[in-house]
């Protein structure tokens, strides 16, 4: 008899049930905020609603590499931007689910004032930038590069949005520039299984494995510019992604 989550039925109640959570979800956080502190609050309560929705949906997952980090990123005493493939909207929950130290997104300013995701982002300690015009652009990058030097992590997807065929799109250099003006080391990524768990233009989820894998950090100061450092992560990346499906099958 098939699982009741592979049927079409099942994938609607779990995109729903996974939707109807995220008020409560921030509803505790916010609660925790007075206890814990904004970022402790949502990094308990965060990881339990994503793990919690990855059961209930039935998305395994499996962390790779990070046993083989060097001592200061896994003990949190050097901060990192992890970029990763983006094939669903599905990768942030899984990454804040999976990632075994806090990490924030960079997301942009207007989102700080949407209900519940932008109560969340404050929480949280996502990095905001304003892109309003060129000056105040610079202004954000400027100081989301001093909050990484004083410690915060970042996840950053360099294509930018999701893709739509499962095959990396270009990259954008915008999270490259942050990485060098902050001088801390990109730690490549692989995110592979959400194309199938939720496809980009759907909303019905379905169950499956996510596989993500993690290879040594790239460090800015060891390239000559910009785009040396965008062909050296992505080349990383592309070698990690095939690695995965790999491992996934």
């Amino acid at each position: 008899m098939a699982n009741w989550r592979d049927t079409g039925f099942g994938g609607a109640v779990m995109a729903a049930w996974a939707l109807a959570t995220v008020p409560l979800t921030v509803l505790g956080i916010l609660l925790a905020v007075p206890v814990l502190g904004r970022r402790r609050a949502f990094f308990t309560v965060g990881p339990m609603f994503a793990r919690g929705m990855a059961w209930f949906c039935h998305i395994p997952y499996t962390l790779h590499g990070w046993e083989r980090m060097p001592d200061a990123i896994r003990e949190g005493r050097q901060s990192v931007i992890f970029m990763s493939n983006h094939e669903s909207q599905m990768d942030p929950p899984i990454l804040v689910a999976a990632l075994p130290l806090p990490a924030v997104y960079i997301a942009k300013k207007e989102l700080k004032y949407v209900p519940f995701i932008g109560w969340a982002g404050w929480a949280a300690g996502v990095i905001f930038i304003d892109r309003g015009d060129r000056e105040r652009a610079r202004r954000s990058i400027r100081d989301a590069a001093q909050q990484i030097r004083d410690g915060k992590n970042v996840v950053i997807f360099p294509e930018g949005t999701r893709s739509h065929t499962g095959q990396m799109l270009p990259f954008k250099k915008g999270g490259f520039a942050l990485a060098q003006d902050a001088g801390v080391p990109i730690v490549p990524m692989a995110t592979v299984g959400g194309h199938q768990v939720l496809p980009p233009g759907s909303m019905k989820i379905r169950p499956g494995r996510y596989t993500l894998l993690m290879g040594q950090p790239v460090h800015p100061a060891d390239h000559p510019d910009r785009d040396s450092l965008v062909q050296e992560v992505r080349r990383r990346i592309e070698e990690l992604v095939a690695q995965a499906h790999e491992t996934a099958c």
